[in-house]
């Protein structure tokens, strides 16, 4: 994992894990390799209530009870991916020069299936692997760093990382393939996915805990699959005019009682439906705020936007005529440190989308979850985590569904 995701997952267990520190460290020669990653796995039960939003509405992140069963049991990885990283440093000709690649696999997947795949092929739990980081970067503490290829997409990657849950499971762990390769945590109720972007930035100096970043991105963010749900989905939108255009700005203090970052962040992207060539621009932006008093934490989150829809920057962004949805959301999150080093934390999210036209009714309304959980060092890299989730998806129409869950499980850095 990048610098980045390694402190924003020690800040999500408590201020002083090793979970920052750097791998397993081998010098070569010139270079420097890190060898990093984690494993996590949590088994998760879930009951489900009311209307199935998931299959009857379009956005709907809550587990709906079945004709069959009403409850669901799942075995998979959390919100952060088991992770296998590769990341290589050097300084040479006065650059520091880094190369990060990452391999993400699951624990959802048991292997073999009826289709005699063996996990290697189609949707869902099959997809067993991911490839969320490959970059190299260049730079200088004098005048920046400049970064190309992949990695976490610079709007809303604060929202996510400063999310409690990216130890634990949050939402969308209802069944295991529903999940995919990870669980939702908070996204879609709460804050938009950052995802992981081809990406060109540029980040500034450290200005006395100031920094900002600017880039462009692969506009082609929400893939032209086959539209899903109704004629209002928009899966077959493409950003296909332009490239995106993503940046942030954050401030990073601590003095002896207090430590904290506050950031806001932003895109735009220019959106054309395939279906029917309507075309708009989507935009939106965030603002947030961590702090931290001794064992107390505090983190506020917002966000706003046009045409950016919800969960998925671009899913239902707007209908098949191109006419936009509005949408906005945030998120509250306490916790605190006990002296048996075991951090509890208590949340609530809530991801909200407005109709494009009166008629606009099996979209989704809204999205809110509760979190509350329990994340202990049972060592230096080995954590415990008990999360439990009620999850709400209400419809434009009036229907709803709700949800609730309980995970335990683990989760090992190195």
């Amino acid at each position: 994992m990048n610098k980045n995701i390694k402190l924003a997952v020690a800040g999500a267990i408590f201020a002083a894990t090793s979970a920052a520190q750097a791998g397993i460290i081998i010098p070569a020669g010139e270079w420097t390799l890190d060898i990093n990653g984690n494993v996590n796995t949590y088994a998760t039960w879930t009951q489900g209530k009311g209307a199935d939003t998931t299959a009857a509405a379009v956005g709907g992140i809550a587990t709906a009870s079945q004709a069959h069963e009403n409850q669901t049991q799942s075995i998979n990885t959390g919100l952060l991916p088991a992770w296998l990283g590769f990341t290589g440093k050097t300084r040479q000709n006065d650059l520091d020069v880094e190369f990060t690649i990452s391999l993400q696999p699951g624990s959802s997947d048991n292997g073999l299936h009826g289709d005699g795949s063996n996990g290697a092929s189609g949707g869902g739990v099959n997809q067993t692997f991911l490839n969320r980081q490959t970059y190299v970067s260049f730079g200088d503490k004098s005048w920046g760093s400049i970064k190309l290829g992949k990695d976490i997409g610079i709007f809303a990657s604060d929202a996510i990382l400063n999310d409690m849950t990216l130890l634990g499971v949050g939402a969308g762990a209802g069944n295991s393939g529903a999940a995919v390769n990870t669980t939702l945590g908070g996204i879609g109720s709460g804050y938009l996915y950052a995802a992981w972007k081809g990406q060109i930035a540029y980040t500034t100096p450290n200005f006395n805990g100031f920094q900002a970043t600017v880039g462009i991105t692969n506009p082609n963010q929400w893939g032209a699959g086959t539209a899903a749900g109704s004629a209002a989905d928009t899966r077959t939108s493409l950003y296909q005019d332009r490239f995106g255009l993503e940046g942030k700005a954050s401030y990073s203090f601590s003095s002896d009682a207090f430590a904290g970052k506050l950031w806001v962040s932003g895109a735009s992207y220019d959106v054309t439906y395939a279906a029917s060539g309507a075309a708009y621009t989507a935009s939106v932006f965030d603002i947030g705020a961590n702090v931290n008093a001794g064992n107390f934490g505090l983190t506020g989150y917002y966000y706003s936007g046009e045409g950016v829809g919800t969960t998925a920057l671009g899913n239902l962004g707007a209908n098949s005529s191109g006419q936009k949805r509005d949408s906005d959301g945030g998120y509250v999150q306490a916790t605190y440190v006990m002296p048996t080093k075991t951090k509890i934390g208590l949340a609530y999210g809530v991801s909200k989308l407005d109709r494009a036209v009166a008629s606009d009714t099996t979209v989704i309304a809204e999205n809110n979850r509760w979190t509350a959980g329990l994340y202990h060092p049972l060592t230096k890299h080995l954590n415990l985590v008990a999360e439990y989730n009620d999850i709400e998806s209400k419809v434009h129409s009036g229907a709803r569904g709700e949800s609730q869950s309980g995970s335990l499980g683990a989760i090992l850095f190195f």
